[in-house]
């Protein structure tokens, strides 16, 4: 009888002169009793329950069996209106199903001869299945709680022990119970026959066996089964008679001169019988007893009488053995080979007595199946060979070696960081975890939006939302803010105004089923209250909800409810509705989640002894860990986990180099990754490391990542049991000095400033995010901290968006214009007697910026008009022959110069963008004030008053297309038009906002063009930039009192400077090119009317 032991004791005796060694073992444990059935695929065991056997909650079936056969039932359960369970095995694998429907599927390779334990457990509605140690659960129906059992007809091999809860049914029948019942013919024995097998362990091995002589006849039979996992590997390769050629039998097709196939579908681990026979110069190939493939040949078949057979492949060095391979050696198991019907002895063939070999086990089949159980997560689909396996990730969001890493990010905060913008995103909240990535849209600028699809009726409402439950849950944890819009809106319906102090209405709301509430708005859970009752400004003052009044009026409680734990609304119950005037109406908005307290979730370590310790880290087959940090330290202990012998560890071994190293019991592992720029610039760097069966990998920053296959057949469990240690160690002097942030561990993020928070040397939150993020703020945008990350102040940026990079533009028609007011900054000190040197720090401009875009058909056509207090002036249009055209005059007694550039066409349609820069040169105080009145500018618009008559006659043609991106300095007149109109701004015509870059394409050319005069003015006109254009005005003057002094300061430093500048301004004039192509008026600008008001305007 088998006997299990509880301990085993071997003792060494002596050595024996071969060189091996004699061992007593001992065995030490408790008596097993085995009861054994065979069956032989025609008989059965049948137990039914008696009448009076009492129904339990809990009941169990469990056994051992063993089968050289990879398909038959082992049990069948009936259960109550015809409800069973099946137990069946189905090419290696033990199923489990009920009412055709597969409930779960375990095992593999179980047809091994070897014996395999089974057990069912059902735990009410529950069913556990366990194979060889490995359970599942499922649900079962009802029916299925009470069994009659049977084991069905077509199982052949052995059963041990089939025990029904404490009954050993197996010893009943033999006992002759009534209630069990042997059909056919069960034998109480295990007489299952024994196969012996081989296994090929790699490329290099063979078989080799000699012919038999009685092949000369011409009739050839050779027959084998085997099993695999490879595609394509030798099984049988022999020569033929008179030099003719060899025969090769593969997994694929058998070859000589002619190729005959048979079989498909061969590499699925599975045994395969094939039988290649030959009579009379015809050959034919049956694999699994199918009839096969023929062929006709005229060469003679029969192998050389002095020839060898060669399986599984040929001698590394040929020995003067003729051995051909033109494929790779077999991989697999071999059993059952036959030379005419013959079964030859493998046990001779492993004493040496029959035949050669080399790199083989015999006696057993090591095959191993490396997908059961599937280490490939996510609905990954898992394919192998002999020694390795593969993890298709297609369609299941994840990547990697065995799909353990989310393909998404985990929320739209690190979408908005990486420069996306809003749109529609798939978010996995929980990485690497369970949950599965959901769609949302990520509006960058608001909130999170989970779209609800309302059914409502009179009473009752409820809410459904397409998001799983674990997703929303997620989603709703992890945000710094939720909110969602709940409204009542009422006629003489009250919310909680009732004489027994009973609500009239409440909804629900929460995780899970939710919890009903009765407070409304942003008042406290449970206060029965509403927004008005928490700001004291209810209609009626002894309520606190404007419709508990029960006023004959329209009005309503509305506010956006913010308690995460008690978000989404799931359901809304309306009570006070039936009496006679009484109407309500209410709404309930989509559920908004912003921001990710994860991903800002940071901790400062400013000691290098100073660490955070957090639980044992369990990532025993899969491991990943992802974390942000900044430091200008050289080196430094992000992370590390002790076991025995065990360890996991992260660390910045250099000022350009991170280290991820592991031992899971196969010798210390490191993988690193090298830096061509300081990993210490006080910056940002993102670090991801993982760890699987097949490989450990690390990435930082977007630099290759570095690999490192694991061993084929070594230890995969990582075993670990100290404390996981963060920025330090206790055992180590000198540990991580800088910011760490978002660190997760298996998609689960460590709580860094709770635990920061109550460690002395470790501060939470971590300052300087601009340093890392400022390029993020594009188009003048500028950076600004915040406690939890950062945000871009656009005000004096042309764009808007969360980055700054949404273009404003509008549509303009020639009555179109916009007019900016512009107050002088030194307004406040018009009355001061003197001008402090301060009051132009900010105002006194050494040169002018101005960008814009425009798109238009029109030519001529004025884009830009900018002058000045004292009749300065700078002109940007499109001239009559479609170039751009810059005009300017900096001083008013000087002759009007002309800038043109090379660019042609810009009346095409298509979007051109325009900068122009003007560098003043070094000169003394007047150019100050000069310059100080210049920064007033006015825009062409189709207002003529106070214009010269060519100049009125441009601006009454007016402007006609789209412009867009319009800035001036600081100023932006369009944006603050079309988004932000206030008392300064003033539009006459329509001015509809569009995008100028939607119908227009690019164009590759740019050219830039520089003049000289008493300023640089840089005209760049770039015609590759997608964006729009706009049109402005400014005119100003200055208090009286200021206005004097400046003057008087203005014409000693005026004359000073003009005899300065004499002899370069000859040299200007002499270096200047011909007049420019007609501008279509003069353009002469001493009929420009000054402003008398203290004031400055922009028009466009």
């Amino acid at each position: 009888q088998p006997v299990i032991a509880r301990y085993l004791r071997l003792i060494p005796l002596d050595w024996n002169p071969t060189g091996r060694i004699g061992l007593r073992l001992e065995i030490y444990g408790c008596r097993y009793t085995s009861e054994v059935a065979g069956f032989d695929g025609k008989s059965s065991l049948v137990y039914r329950l008696s009448a009076r056997t009492s129904w339990t909650a809990r009941e169990s079936i469990s056994l051992k069996f063993k089968t050289l056969r990879n398909s038959g039932t082992l049990l069948h359960a009936k259960g109550q209106r015809d409800h069973s369970l099946n137990l069946a095995l189905e090419r290696g694998k033990l199923l489990s199903g009920s009412g055709g429907k597969l409930l779960v599927s375990l095992g593999s390779l179980l047809d091994d001869q070897h014996w395999h334990h089974v057990k069912l457990e059902r735990l009410g509605s529950h069913l556990n299945l366990t194979v060889d140690k490995t359970t599942q659960q499922v649900l079962v129906p009802a029916e299925l709680s009470r069994w009659h059992i049977h084991t069905v007809r077509n199982f052949h091999g052995c059963l041990e022990n089939l025990l029904y809860s404490e009954l050993n049914l197996i010893k009943l029948a033999k006992q002759g119970s009534p209630q069990v019942v042997a059909l056919g013919n069960m034998t109480f024995s295990c007489s299952e026959p024994v196969f012996v097998a081989v296994t090929f362990t790699d490329s290099h091995s063979f078989l080799q066996l000699p012919v038999l002589t009685s092949w000369q006849s011409g009739v050839v039979s050779i027959a084998l089964q085997f099993r695999t996992w490879n595609k394509a590997g030798l099984l049988l390769t022999f020569d033929l008679q008179q030099q003719e050629g060899s025969v090769f039998l593969d997994v694929t097709c058998c070859c000589f001169c002619v190729c005959v196939c048979s079989g498909a579908g061969l590499n699925d681990g599975q045994w395969h019988s094939v039988e290649l026979n030959s009579m009379e110069n015809r050959l034919s190939v049956t694999v699994d007893r199918d009839e096969g493939a023929t062929a006709h040949t005229s060469i003679p078949l029969p192998p050389a009488a002095d020839s060898q057979l060669f399986f599984g492949g040929c001698p590394a060095h040929g020995g003067g053995l003729s051995c051909r391979n033109p494929i790779q050696g077999f991989q697999g198991c071999m059993r059952l080979l036959k030379l005419d019907g013959q079964t030859v002895d493998l046990i001779k063939v492993q004493e040496r007595r029959l035949g050669n070999y080399s790199d083989l086990k015999i006696d057993m089949c090591g095959i191993i199946d490396r997908c059961s159980p599937s280490h490939c997560e996510h609905g990954g689909r898992c394919t192998q060979s002999w020694r390795n396996f593969h993890c298709n990730c297609s369609n299941s969001g994840y990547r990697g070696a065995t799909c353990h890493s989310s393909k998404y990010e985990p929320s739209c905060e690190v979408y908005k960081h990486q420069g996306d913008t809003s749109g529609h995103f798939y978010v996995d909240v929980d990485g690497s975890g369970p949950i599965k990535p959901q769609l949302v849209y990520c509006n960058m600028t608001e909130l999170t939006p989970v779209q609800a699809s309302a059914d409502t009726n009179q009473h009752f409402a409820s809410f459904l939302y397409p998001s799983e439950e674990k997703q929303l849950s997620a989603v709703i944890s992890q945000s710094e803010h939720c909110e969602q819009e709940l409204s009542y809106h009422c006629r003489k319906s009250r919310l909680s105004n009732s004489l027994d102090g009973t609500p009239f209405s409440w909804w629900v709301g929460g995780p899970a089923s939710g919890q009903i509430h009765n407070f409304w708005g942003e008042a406290l859970p449970g206060s029965r209250q509403c927004a008005c009752g928490l700001q004291d400004n209810c209609l009626d003052s002894s309520f606190y909800c404007n419709c508990d009044a029960d006023y004959d009026l329209w009005t309503e409680d509305s506010d956006l409810l913010t308690q995460k734990e008690s978000l989404p609304v799931r359901s809304l119950v309306l009570g006070d509705i039936h009496r006679p005037g009484s109407e309500a109406a209410y709404r309930v908005g989509p559920l908004r989640c912003h921001g990710d307290k994860n991903f800002w979730n940071a901790a400062f370590f400013d000691k290098e002894t100073s660490y955070l310790h957090f639980p044992t880290f369990h990532g025993e087959l899969n491991a990943d860990i992802s974390f942000l940090f900044k430091t200008t330290s050289s080196s430094g202990l992000f992370l590390e986990n002790l076991g025995i012998k065990d360890f996991i560890r992260i660390e910045l071994s250099s000022s350009t180099e991170v280290v991820f190293s592991f031992d899971v019991g196969n010798g210390p592992l490191e993988v690193k990754v090298h830096s061509d720029l300081p990993l210490n610039d006080d910056r940002w760097h993102s670090v991801r490391a993982e760890r699987n069966v097949k490989e450990a990998s690390l990435r930082v920053d977007g630099l290759p990542a570095a690999l490192q296959e694991a061993p084929t057949d070594g230890f995969i469990h990582l075993q670990l049991n100290s404390q996981l240690f963060i920025g330090g160690t206790a055992s180590r002097q000198k540990g991580f000095l800088g910011c760490i942030r978002s660190l997760q561990l298996n998609g689960v993020t460590l709580d860094l400033e709770e635990r920061a928070s109550i460690t002395p040397g470790v501060r939470p939150g971590c300052p300087g995010h601009c340093s890392s993020y400022a390029a993020l703020c594009q188009n003048q945008g500028r950076c600004v901290e915040r406690a939890s990350g950062f945000s871009c102040d656009c005000s004096r940026s042309a764009y808007t968006g969360v980055f700054c990079h949404e273009e404003v533009s509008g549509s303009f028609e020639p009555t179109t214009s916009i007019t900016y007011i512009v107050k002088e900054p030194y307004e406040e000190s018009k009355n001061s007697s003197s001008l402090h040197s301060s009051i132009y720090s900010d105002i006194t401009l050494r040169g002018d910026d101005v960008s814009l875009s425009f798109r238009t058909s029109q030519s001529p056509a004025p884009l830009l008009y900018v002058s000045s207090f004292y009749r300065q002036y700078l002109i940007l249009l499109i001239n009559k022959h479609d170039e751009l055209e810059v005009r300017y005059k900096l001083h008013s007694n000087r002759d009007e110069e002309v800038l043109s550039s090379r660019v042609m066409n810009l009346a095409d349609g298509r979007l051109h963008s325009v900068t122009v820069r003007r560098q003043a040169d070094t000169v003394a105080v007047q150019n100050k004030l000069m310059f100080l009145y210049f920064n007033a500018v006015i825009c062409f618009c189709s207002e003529s008053e106070g214009l010269s008559a060519d100049l009125a006659g441009l601006a009454s043609a007016g402007f006609s297309g789209c412009l867009s991106a319009v800035r001036f300095g600081a100023i932006c007149p369009l944006k603050a038009a079309l988004l932000r109109p206030d008392g300064r701004v003033s539009v006459a015509g329509a001015v509809v906002a569009s995008s100028c870059a939607a119908p227009a394409q690019a164009d590759s050319y740019a050219a830039e063009t520089t003049h000289s005069l008493s300023g640089k003015i840089r005209t760049t006109a770039d015609v590759t930039v997608l964006m729009p254009l706009c049109v402005l005005r400014f005119s100003g003057v200055i208090a009286v009192v200021i206005f004097i002094v400046v003057c008087a300061a203005a014409i000693l430093a005026r004359f000073i400077c003009l005899r300065k500048e004499t002899y370069r301004n000859q040299e200007v004039k002499a270096a200047q090119p011909g007049e420019g192509r007609a501008f279509p008026f003069s353009g002469q600008p001493d009929s420009l009317s000054v402003q008398s008001e203290n004031q400055k305007e922009f028009f466009i």
